[in-house]
């Protein structure tokens, strides 16, 4: 069985914004660390390499690693219907592969909503050392719970999670966790939705701002990946 960690880390990394953030696959946004750490961003389901969360967390991201967002095959052909699974793992596996292409450093496969689930699947087939789930979809359109994949994981994963999200309450995500053989940690942003913002109200009342909610957030993934990447 894995080590679990709840990780609730506080204010601490460089959060800022930097300018230049990735927005397509092979635009790079470059950091300087001893480790040549590939951070492969994966999009949601409707929220393409060009939108603006995807270029916020893009930028966001960069001084933990070189990042490079890509796209699956329906968004870059304009349409709105995500591909069959099987389509999306094999652009994801290619995305990945043409990434680190020539380098043989640390891989990480992060991902937003459906971005991060199919990583889950890829990790099942190509090494990785990380997977990081901003916005994991455990429960189907259905209401089903697609948790068997987390369950054949062996890679390392952190889930960061809005406590309000109804595609993954908590509670079944804790039991999940619980099953699972691969050492998992979450960090939890309160009142968060599924794309990790909180509402306006929150801010107010505790008199923080949606940047240091994400500061948090980065802060939280970079001790992640400071312990497995």
């Amino acid at each position: 069985m894995g080590v679990h960690v709840h990780v609730q880390v506080g204010v601490g990394a460089d959060g800022r914004p930097r300018d230049g953030a990735a927005a397509a696959l092979g635009h790079r946004v470059g950091y300087e660390d001893p480790v040549p750490r590939l951070l492969l961003l994966a999009p949601g389901a409707g929220a393409p390499s060009s939108s603006p969360w995807m270029k916020r967390w893009a930028t966001r991201l960069a001084p933990l690693g070189r990042v490079v967002p890509f796209d699956y095959p329906y968004m870059r052909a304009g349409r709105k219907s995500p591909d069959r699974p099987a389509v999306l793992v094999a652009a994801h596996r290619a995305a990945l592969a043409e990434a680190r292409a020539g380098s043989d450093g640390v891989a990480v496969l992060v991902g937003k909503s459906m971005g991060s689930r199919i990583g889950c699947h890829v990790a099942l087939e190509d090494p990785v050392s990380a997977l990081v789930c901003l916005g994991y979809p455990l429960r189907g359109a259905r209401g089903d719970l697609r948790s068997e994949v987390l369950l054949a994981l062996r890679t390392p994963i952190l889930f960061v999670q809005g406590s309000r999200d109804p595609l993954c309450p908590l509670d079944a995500l804790e039991e999940v966790r619980r099953r699972m053989p691969a050492p998992s940690a979450l960090h939890v942003v309160e009142d968060g939705n599924h794309s990790l913002e909180v509402a306006a109200r929150t801010l107010r009342a505790t008199g923080t701002t949606q940047h240091a909610v994400e500061a948090d957030v980065l802060a939280a993934v970079s001790a992640f990946l400071a312990a497995h990447a």
